[in-house]
């Protein structure tokens, strides 16, 4: 941080009173405690939790100084700060009702990081910006004004797991369910060994159909069986193949991964269960592809009509949560996004959209890192618009690709 900038002590503790400090410290208990019951869980946990992590560390390590992503999520924590001071009584209620919300249940503070960064996009771009969510009760969450000109944002937050048949959480569940019986028959089994899921009918996170799932696991290793089928799922057990520069490999999944991601693509949920040197790979995939444009083009669909007010251009900003670098390449180069996007632009609920805007955590906090989109986001302009020409409007409206 700048010289002139606040201690990043000063900066969390100001963060944690807006936060409520009895209200964080529980949370944090609560993360650290589900973290420790495992390690795939609790690896899956703090990644969820990674804005709250990362303060926390930071927290309890004030001589630290914050780099690269902390740096990152420290100037949003200060910017949170910052708009808790500035904002009315009632919009500063508000306010820190959201924060309140965002350390309940199944939240994290990425809403509320994203909000803060668009805002700052928007302000470094040249715009007013007006907090009208908290400040006003607005259906949308920033008003930006420029030379004469206004248009409404809705910041939003999709899931990618809306757009998968077989969720990343639901499978980290599932492998730590079957690692132990995993171990215990390697240790009779000394190998290398795959196991390829299909699962036509998908996988949540619904408790009885995980545990359905690995019964059949379970004894279909007892029984020594090599295949198991029905219309739910397809399980194929065969010896690993990997090429021959990969044989003499340790077998753990740090070094096999990128190996399997290469064979498998990255649609696949994969999992590596060593013994000695026996190890053990699951890969897991739906019978279709992911479909997590597809699931933007909806989300836009039900925001567009029940968030902007009509009378003023609207840009939605999305940001597409629960993504790797990947996966988002893939997203991005594919031209994924972009497509879906401009589908829902020629739709009749886009009349009051003039942009969609679409950022990930690799946004959030790579900053600018080479895999980032340029200008923090990717953007699509909807072209039918009459403001989609205004050059007021243009930092924040025309298309980044």
């Amino acid at each position: 941080m700048a010289p002139s900038d606040p201690l990043p002590a000063s900066v969390i503790k100001a963060f944690l009173i807006c936060v409520g400090t009895k209200r964080w410290t529980a949370r944090v208990e609560t993360i650290a405690r589900e973290a420790a019951r495992s390690q795939r869980v609790g690896r899956a946990l703090v990644q969820k939790h990674v804005i709250e992590v990362a303060l926390e560390r930071m927290r309890r390590n004030p001589e630290a100084k914050p780099v690269g992503p902390d740096r990152i999520l420290l100037e949003l924590a200060r910017d949170a700060v910052q708009l808790d001071r500035a904002l009315s009584p009632a919009g500063r209620a508000r306010f820190r009702a959201a924060l309140a919300a965002s350390m309940v249940n199944e939240a994290t503070l990425v809403p509320i990081f994203h909000l803060l960064r668009t805002a700052g996009l928007q302000r470094g771009r040249g715009f007013d910006v007006r907090f009208s969510g908290f400040e006003d009760e607005a259906s949308f969450d920033l008003l930006l004004r420029r030379n004469g000109s206004e248009a409404e944002i809705v910041c939003d937050v999709l899931s990618a797991e809306d757009g998968r048949d077989v969720h990343r959480g639901a499978w980290v569940q599932l492998v730590d369910r079957i690692d132990p019986d995993l171990q215990h028959w390697l240790s009779h089994h000394p190998g290398r060994y795959l196991l390829k899921l299909t699962l036509p009918g998908g996988l949540t996170g619904d408790q009885a159909r995980l545990a359905s799932l690995h019964d059949r696991i379970r004894l279909m290793l007892e029984s020594d069986r090599r295949a198991d089928h029905d219309e739910a799922c397809v399980l194929r057990l065969d010896p690993l193949m990997l090429a021959a520069s990969q044989t003499n490999l340790k077998p753990d999944e740090n070094r096999l991964m990128p190996s399997l991601r290469r064979e498998f693509g990255h649609e696949a949920h994969l999992a590596v269960t060593a013994r000695g040197a026996g190890v053990f790979v699951l890969a897991a995939r739906s019978a279709r592809e992911d479909e997590v444009a597809v699931a933007l083009r909806r989300r836009l669909a039900a925001l567009a009509p029940a968030r902007l007010t009509g009378t003023r251009p609207g840009i939605l900003a999305m940001f597409i949560e629960d993504t790797d670098r990947v996966e988002w390449r893939h997203l991005r180069d594919r031209l994924e996004l972009e497509g879906e996007a401009r589908q829902f632009l020629t739709h009749p609920e886009a009349r009051p959209v003039v942009a969609v805007t679409c950022a990930s955590r690799i946004e959030l906090m790579g900053g600018l890192a080479p895999d980032a989109a340029a200008d923090g986001e990717l953007r699509f302009r909807n072209p039918a618009h009459p403001a989609a020409k205004t050059a007021a409007l243009a930092p924040a409206v025309l298309s980044s690709v």
